[in-house]
This record gives structure tokens, C-alpha cells and sequence, in this order.
């Protein structure tokens, strides 16, 4: 059976206050779902609790980078409603300036927010998930998570990357529990991203070319970006209810168009040099004939 009969789940979503995540509550309250909606400052989700009822919504303060508040409000939605269903790792932020010049404790913060917080949340709530046998965790990462090579947010699309790897790892050994994990890769979305939520530092004129292009590119377009965070959010909601969802989750025509053009530049990259990569083997023919060193091409991803 694909889909699962509807039940009264209990989110638990971080960075709820605005962007995706506030789509994501909205989206699981009008499903008829339960929500631990949770934020840094818990006051603003104040309209919500007016609007959907202190019984159906409860805010939790957190600061997804202390892992004693991650802890305490996991336990507090456990206590709220008996259980929790679906994780959501949402929070996560980028700023932009070029590797050479970032600031080193600038970098290790976003790192924090968008690594370290998915570790902390997710490992609060492992042992809940694992008592009841089963849950959903859906990790929030980008397309950039897959593809990468974005000049000017290193840090952010590292972390992504680490989710990337982390929740492959999480989603091996859990599997027995019951527990599924879904990584969710958005392209552009028209949230807060690339807005106030974001700190652009001076672009070097060296860099003008990498990273000053791809910040006017995200900053300057009349058309804003592609992606509906409602529209995301219904089918995040839509596709955590199946009892097999996909591993990971590919959010609008770009992240699609991306990561297709990616994997097939991968898998061409892979048969090019098969009879090398195979020849490191000490059972394998060596040396073996390199390809053609094919010019003018920069690296990618």
C-alpha cells in the first residue's frame, strides 16, 4: 500500500518563524495536522496560535545551534502531544563573500545554523523516533546541495553538502527503527533567502566575475525567484505521508534542470575515465590510457 491512511501527525519544525518554514506549519495545520512550530523568537507566531488554536499549534523557543535547547524543545513537544511524527530541519541561512576574504567566525556560524543545527535537532530527537518505531525526518537542503559550485556562499553550500552526507548515514542505520529521511533540494523560492536574511559583504573586484555576477543574479531579478513556498510546503506535507518517500526531493523546474544536467555530466565524467579509475587496482591492467584533456572547459560542481 503507497499511501498511508490519514492520521493526526505531530510536526516539529525549525525556522518557523518565516519563508518555507511558516509555509510548512501552515501547510500540516490546514492538512488537519498537529505542529510544534519552533523559533528563535516564539513570539512571532503569535497570529498562528490565534488563528489555528493553542490546542493544534504550540511555539517553542530554539536556538537550533544549542544542543541543550534542541533537547529541551523536543521534550517539550513530546510532552505537548504524546509523540512526535515528522521532523523538519528548516532554519538555515546564507551570507555572501568569496572564500578568500569570508570571515573565518562568519563562516563557522553559518556552519553552525546549517550543519550542526540539523545534528543537534535531529539527534534529540532520534531516541523518540526510535521508541515509537517509526517517523519521518526531512531535512531542508538546496539543489546546491547536490550540484554546488555557487561563488559566493561556500559555507552554506558546504553544510548542505554535509547534510547531504550526514542524513545517507542516518537514514542507513534508522531504517530498521521504522524512521525515514527525506533531503528536500529547492532551487530559488520567493522567501527571505536572498533578502534581509542574508548579509552580502564587498565583493573584491577580482571576484566581480564569480561571486559580484551570482549576487546580482539573485538580488536584481524583476521577475523574482521561480519557486511558491506555499506550493512547496503542500507537497513537503503531501510527500512525508507516503510510506515510501523519496529519498531526496527536488523543488522547482531549476533544482530538476540542475541536478539532470548535473548527473549526466557526472556519469560522462565517470565513463571517460572508467579504464584510469579502474587501473588503480593492483588486478587491474596499468597503466591505462588517460581521454583527451579537453581544453577551455572551467570546473564545475
Amino acid at each position: 500500500m503507497e499511501q498511508r491512511k490519514h492520521k493526526q501527525r505531530v510536526w516539529f519544525v525549525t525556522g518557523s518563524s518565516r519563508g518555507l518554514g511558516r509555509a510548512l506549519v501552515t501547510a500540516a495545520l490546514d492538512a488537519g495536522d498537529l505542529v510544534v512550530a519552533t523559533a528563535r523568537r516564539p513570539e512571532q507566531l503569535d497570529d498562528l496560535v490565534a488563528r489555528y488554536g493553542d490546542d493544534r499549534v504550540h511555539p517553542a523557543a530554539l536556538d537550533v545551534t544549542d544542543v541543550a535547547d534542541a533537547r529541551a524543545a523536543v521534550d517539550a513537544a513530546i510532552s505537548r502531544f504524546g509523540r512526535i511524527d515528522v521532523v523538519v530541519n528548516n532554519a538555515g541561512y546564507a551570507n555572501v563573500s568569496p572564500i578568500e576574504t569570508t570571515d573565518d567566525a562568519d563562516f563557522r556560524a553559518q556552519f553552525e545554523t546549517n550543519f550542526w543545527g540539523v545534528h543537534n535537532v535531529t539527534r534529540a530527537a532520534l531516541p523518540a523516533l526510535r521508541r515509537q518505531g517509526a517517523g519521518t525526518i526531512v531535512q531542508v537542503s538546496s539543489v546546491g546541495g547536490r550540484v554546488g559550485g555557487s561563488p559566493g556562499i561556500a559555507s552554506y553550500q558546504a553544510a548542505k553538502f554535509a547534510v547531504d552526507g550526514f542524513s545517507r548515514v542516518l537514514a542507513v542505520e534508522t531504517a530498521p527503527f521504522g524512521v525515514r529521511v527525506m533531503v528536500v533540494e529547492p532551487s530559488g523560492f520567493a522567501t527571505d533567502w536572498a533578502g534581509s536574511s542574508m548579509t552580502v559583504q564587498p565583493v573584491p573586484a577580482e571576484y566581480e566575475e564569480t561571486v559580484g555576477l551570482m549576487n546580482r543574479r539573485m538580488r536584481q531579478s524583476d521577475a523574482g525567484a521561480a519557486g511558491d513556498p506555499r506550493r512547496a510546503a503542500a507537497i513537503i506535507v503531501g510527500a512525508a505521508r507516503r510510506d515510501n518517500p523519496p529519498s531526496h526531493l527536488l523543488l522547482g523546474t531549476n533544482a530538476v534542470e540542475m541536478a539532470m544536467d548535473y548527473s549526466r555530466r557526472q556519469l560522462a565524467q565517470a565513463s571517460a575515465w572508467e579504464d584510469v579509475s579502474r587501473s588503480a587496482d593492483f588486478a587491474e591492467p596499468y597503466p591505462a590510457l588517460m581521454p583527451a584533456d579537453e581544453a577551455g572547459h572551467a570546473p564545475r560542481g
